[in-house]
């Protein structure tokens, strides 16, 4: 007879974990449900499939990310919408001269938690307001409310940018500043429907290019010069 254990185990690899920030969603949403049942019937199915969408959006399913030198991950799930070379948010205070820069869209159906790209240290997080421009549009990298971290790593440093869109209105970064981190580490999210950027030293090459789509801390979107992203020293489940 299996161990419980072993059967939790099997049942954890099946089940996609919810973000915590998604119960009392998840909680109002069965609330509503009940309430259209008792209104009408056909209104409570509607509310059946609702409540399924909040469930799916605020999921967070285990991620193999490869670790290695020289290698960054797509920090979000979603679609390539810039790859392209561009100065860093001045907040961040890492000079004005063009980085390698790729930016995701996330959409109303992709998983929107945030992880982190590279392996290194938070070296300062700054939040700034903004407007709520569609995420798809390149204006919102300047405009839209957005929390960008600077991160530094081995060689050199990057940075991560979690930008709202146009439905978004919650940006969430766990990481405070001098914390470590590992690539592919689950570090935010922000609901719903959004943006994520990460910019890298310009030599860097991308492995991606735009309309491809990326998963969230297992796509290796830039490699540095030389790196061996096919051969990663190891992989981490997270």
């Amino acid at each position: 007879m299996n161990h419980p254990h072993d059967r939790f185990a099997s049942l954890r690899s099946v089940l996609r974990p919810i973000h915590p920030e998604g119960f009392i969603f998840i909680g109002i949403a069965i609330v509503v449900v009940i309430a259209l049942f008792a209104l009408w019937q056909p209104l409570g199915w509607i509310g059946v499939a609702g409540a399924i969408w909040v469930a799916a959006f605020f999921r967070d399913p285990w991620r193999v990310s490869p670790q290695g030198q020289g290698i960054a991950l797509a920090p979000a799930d979603g679609e390539i919408v810039a790859v392209d070379r561009a100065p860093p948010p001045p907040e961040l205070e890492m000079g004005e001269a063009p980085m390698l820069r790729i930016a995701i869209f996330l959409s109303l159906l992709d998983v929107h938690i945030n992880r982190a790209p590279v392996a290194g240290r938070v070296t300062k997080i700054a939040y700034r307001k903004g407007g709520f421009r569609d995420a798809r549009d390149p204006a919102a990298s300047a405009e839209n409310e957005r929390n960008a971290i600077r991160l530094e790593a081995l060689f050199g440093a990057a940075a991560v940018i979690q930008i709202a869109g146009r439905v978004a209105r919650r940006i969430r970064c766990d990481l405070v500043e001098g914390q470590e981190v590992i690539a592919g580490q689950r570090f935010g999210l922000i609901r719903f429907g959004s943006r994520a950027e990460i910019f890298l030293p310009a030599e860097w090459r991308p492995l991606v290019h735009e309309a491809q789509r990326a998963i969230g801390g297992e796509t290796v979107i830039a490699a540095a010069p030389g790196a061996s992203y096919t051969s990663p020293a190891s992989f981490v489940t997270q």
